[in-house]
């Protein structure tokens, strides 16, 4: 960004700040507003990145493919290729999914961008029909580690997933109980799966219920932990700092053109 005019650094910034909150909740928005970063700023890294995932967000498999890999090329870096994988997958090409994994340096990977591109390299071999070497595929290491960060869990759930699927039932339901048994964020649905194949069947009042008792025990915990001064000022000093989204720049006319068709598109596939 330092290679920008100020004003149009300021305005980059917000730009991506908004792409990055609005990317759940209102995603065609959300690209509009990485398009418009993109404009501003075509030669800066973070921007393609975010231009990327959100077209992959979109489901706008080539345009995150070309971004993604442009953003590796600025970089050296392999953040995305898990992305680029599965991005590849949707365009119906597993085979080029899987070489990706093949050829890609994973002692250049941090342990969940590894996972992650392991789990969609199995997921490929999957849609090619061979379910029982992804099920070799994911059987590392890695699955026993004693980590309980949010990538572990998600590797245990897909190598659930896999056994699930050439019928060992069995085995399939220890490894959603262990991946729920960690899945302290609720990156995967494998408590619910597990009561699937437990034969449990919950409706929405069951449900809420629990994430009721979910949301108090988090409360608890939160006021047992407690807040001293010194934390208090130093989020409030980073807080002035943060850019809001309604801070962002305005997109454009033609970007909420963009936003909007893309928006409707999407309506008429969920009606189809």
């Amino acid at each position: 960004m330092r290679s920008l005019k100020s004003t149009d650094a300021n305005q980059v910034a917000g730009h991506l700040v908004a792409t990055a909150r609005l990317l759940d909740d209102e995603p065609e928005v959300a690209l509009a507003h990485a398009r418009a970063a993109r404009r501003l700023a075509p030669r800066i890294a973070a921007v393609r990145e975010a231009l990327g995932l959100a077209a992959y967000r979109n489901g706008e498999w080539q345009s995150a493919i070309a971004e993604l890999r442009t953003y590796h090329r600025l970089t050296g870096r392999q953040t995305h290729l898990a992305v680029i994988a599965d991005s590849e997958r949707a365009l119906g090409r597993p085979e080029r999914a899987i070489d990706i994994y093949r050829t890609a340096d994973r002692s250049r990977l941090a342990p969940d961008e590894a996972a992650e591109l392991l789990i969609v390299a199995a997921a490929a071999r999957g849609d090619l029909g061979q379910r029982d070497a992804a099920v070799s595929m994911l059987q590392v290491r890695e699955l026993t580690a004693p980590s309980r960060e949010a990538w572990v869990a998600r590797l245990r759930y897909a190598y659930a997933e896999s056994l699930l699927a050439v019928g060992r039932r069995d085995e399939a339901r220890s490894w959603f109980a262990r991946a729920a048994d960690i899945d302290e964020d609720l990156v995967t649905d494998a408590a619910e799966r597990l009561l699937e194949l437990d034969g449990v069947v919950l409706d929405d009042e069951d449900l809420d219920a629990m994430l009721e008792e979910d949301l108090e025990e988090d409360s608890e915990s939160d006021a047992a932990a407690g807040s001293d001064a010194d934390a208090a000022d130093a989020e409030a000093e980073a807080d002035d700092d943060v850019v809001d989204v309604e801070d962002a720049p305005d997109i454009t006319d033609e970007d909420e053109a963009e936003a909007g068709e893309r928006g409707q598109e999407r309506r008429e596939d969920d009606d189809q």
